[in-house]
């Protein structure tokens, strides 16, 4: 199975209604999907790839010597040399990331880094704003509903935050992972991931893990925790994660479009038919961000009874 792939400039044509079809397919069926023709110029993505791999090139010897699943890692195998039976590394990921964001310092090298990731994040943030709206008509809310939700009804600009990472080759891909399944914390997640090399994947309602296919200047889709609560269920956060593999250096530039810490985050539409009252709770976005920190690779209805809780009413 393959993910499904839209093209988002359909949207403005005589094939809107077939692009709102498929857009809510994608939101509902498996939670991923991939957008072409989204608007944002090649060039420009070109250049993010360019300066993305160039930073890392400048990050690539303090990955080798510091990161602790390096550590962790050779650890292992050095027991295994001892004919000891490895187990897998269970609390870390083979990856180098780093987070921009307005109020966060920026690298400085290479030179044309953060004009040409400002560049990008404006444009991206368009298209995020217009993925909102697609979204609000899909579920029958208020135009701008999603955006009031998010900044608490203005008081408060939503978060935009940038995660650049790097999943470099790993010698031992079968004793530790890119990134750890998980879902979401958020709200709509917007990735420009590698168009060489795989190792995304997400896991379906049947239990299976299929791949997102690397795809020339896409960007992938996803939503969630949160927009699993103001959907009252109909968009749910998807687990995905990412597999270390042994042959190239795969880039992921995932940005989160995220309530602001203190909005206030509520089911915004009713149960499906059939069903009784709204089955998650309300609740301040920061709150359920410290017990998310705390279980981020865990199940996250746990986390959303956390939210149920008198203390967060």
């Amino acid at each position: 199975m393959e993910i499904l792939v839209i093209d988002f400039s359909k949207l403005d044509g005589p094939e809107r209604a077939e692009t709102m079809v498929a857009i809510a397919a994608g939101f509902e069926d498996v939670g991923f999907f991939q957008l072409v023709n989204t608007g944002i110029p090649d060039d420009l993505l070109e250049r993010v790839k360019k300066v993305c791999s160039d930073c890392y090139k400048l990050r690539e010897q303090g990955f080798k010597e510091s990161n602790p699943a390096v550590k962790a890692l050779t650890e292992l195998v050095e027991k295994e040399g001892e004919s000891l039976a490895p187990r897998k590394i269970e609390n870390l990921d083979w990856e180098d990331v780093f987070t921009l964001h307005d109020d966060l310092p920026w690298p400085s090298n290479p030179p044309a880094f953060k004009e040409t990731m400002m560049e990008y994040r404006k444009e991206l943030k368009k298209l995020a704003e217009k993925m909102l709206g697609v979204m609000e008509e899909l579920l029958g809310l208020e135009e701008g509903h999603i955006r009031k939700a998010f900044t608490n009804d203005g008081d408060f600009e939503p978060f935009y935050g940038t995660k650049v990472s790097h999943y470099p080759p790993c010698p031992r891909p079968d004793l530790v992972d890119g990134l750890r399944a998980h879902t979401d914390a958020g709200g709509l997640i917007l990735l420009f991931q590698d168009d060489r090399f795989g190792g995304l994947q997400v896991k379906l309602a049947d239990g299976r893990w299929v791949d997102v296919q690397p795809l020339e200047n896409a960007i992938v889709i996803n939503t969630g925790d949160q927009i699993e609560v103001l959907s009252n269920g109909r968009y749910k956060s998807a687990w995905h994660r990412i597999l270390a593999t042994r042959d190239g250096n795969r880039r992921s530039i995932a940005s989160f479009y995220n309530p602001a810490r203190l909005a206030s985050i509520a089911p915004a539409t009713k149960p499906a038919a059939g069903e009784g009252a709204a089955d998650y709770p309300s609740f301040v976005f920061g709150d359920y961000m410290e017990v998310y920190n705390k279980q981020k690779f865990g199940p996250k209805e746990p986390r959303f009874a956390a939210m149920a809780t008198p203390t967060n009413k």
